[in-house]
């Protein structure tokens, strides 16, 4: 990626006309791409945020690689989408252009000039580059919204005031729509770069998912997304394939293998986690959707921990692997026999 020398230190405080003669851009807009000077900026503001029930921040707590800035695409009416200002957040690594992060701290004494603190320069997250949620938009409507994941480039600033509170407590809302929503933006941005062998997989389980979907609804079922404010921490779970009347969470695989097995494993355990405790007339069920049915040591796996496997059979409907029963280590206890049977 090309790396633009800004002439800025983070934590200078600016106006946007000191800004763009510097590193280009229009004069108004959250996120402006600047052509000629190779570079992509981005005014967050908890101002507007506000208005529209969201906040852009710092996550509390940093992964493997570290620190994630969350910022909320552009927008405001309807289900945002992967083009103009969202499109250049997305593709600036492509198009060999620098993110730089500004966040709206006040006016200029005695005057209605905005001022915006600059954080430093960022790139989107390779291994996810962002993730959908619901939000309101300038009609009070609610619509589902693109929330990029950024990391910052050494130097940069990070303040407390500008981190996201973890959620005291687990919270869950249903979207019927949002996880419809959230696989045809990864759709799209497949459709416009080179496709990965991490892309691939992505798709492979992104189309089961919506198969199962599709097929649910059509028997009469409630299938959508589950986002889950996490206790103590400020990211959110996000859960595509949710069954409210069942309590059911469905984790997509790629394929039946073992690394997309135990991933998906790994994914279910985490949300049983934060799910089991939520007050619910069913007792929570958690399956692995998969492509084909896995061999008996995965299926024996899977059923050590209470979860069960509903599996793409040969006339390309789903069925439910009916092992036998192992109790889980959960102290609610939970048997792969008493997840809701899938139709064959």
């Amino acid at each position: 990626m090309t790396t633009h020398h800004s002439g800025f230190q983070p934590g200078d405080i600016l106006t946007r006309d000191e800004i763009h003669p510097v590193l280009g851009g229009s004069s108004y807009a959250g996120i402006c791409p600047a052509v000629k000077k190779k570079n992509v900026l981005i005014f967050s503001d908890s101002e507007i945020g506000k208005r529209y029930g969201y906040r852009d921040g710092w996550l509390a707590e940093d992964d493997e690689i570290g620190p994630i800035f969350t910022y909320t695409g552009t927008g405001k009416r309807g289900d945002q989408a992967l083009e103009g200002g969202n499109s250049a957040i997305l593709n600036h690594a492509q198009m060999g252009r620098t993110l730089h992060l500004f966040i709206a701290v006040g006016k200029v004494a005695g005057t209605g000039t905005r001022q915006h603190k600059y954080i430093g320069t960022f790139k989107v997250d390779e291994r996810k580059p962002f993730e959908t949620r619901r939000a309101k938009d300038e009609l009070g409507n609610d619509r589902n919204v693109i929330v990029f994941r950024l990391r910052p480039i050494v130097p940069y600033i990070r303040e407390a005031s500008e981190t996201l509170r973890p959620a005291p407590e687990s919270r869950s809302r249903f979207h019927e729509t949002a996880g419809r929503f959230a696989r045809a933006v990864r759709r799209q941005r497949r459709q416009l770069q080179p496709l990965t062998d991490l892309d691939r997989l992505e798709a492979a389980r992104d189309d089961l998912a919506d198969t199962f979907q599709e097929r649910e609804a059509a028997a009469g079922e409630t299938i959508g997304q589950l986002e889950v404010s996490m206790r103590n921490r400020s990211a959110r779970l996000m859960v595509d394939l949710y069954n409210p009347l069942h309590n059911t969470v469905y984790e997509p695989t790629a394929s039946a293998a073992s690394d997309s097995i135990t991933q998906a494993l790994a994914q279910l355990i985490r949300a049983r986690r934060y799910l089991r405790d939520l007050p619910h007339d069913q007792p929570l069920h958690l399956m692995v959707l998969a492509p084909a049915l896995p061999d008996e040591d995965l299926r024996e796996l899977l059923a050590e921990h209470g979860i069960g496997i509903v599996y793409r059979n040969q006339n390309g409907s789903f069925s439910e692997f009916e092992g036998h029963s192992v109790w889980s280590s959960d102290p609610r206890g939970f048997r792969c026999a008493d997840c809701p049977v899938a139709g064959n």
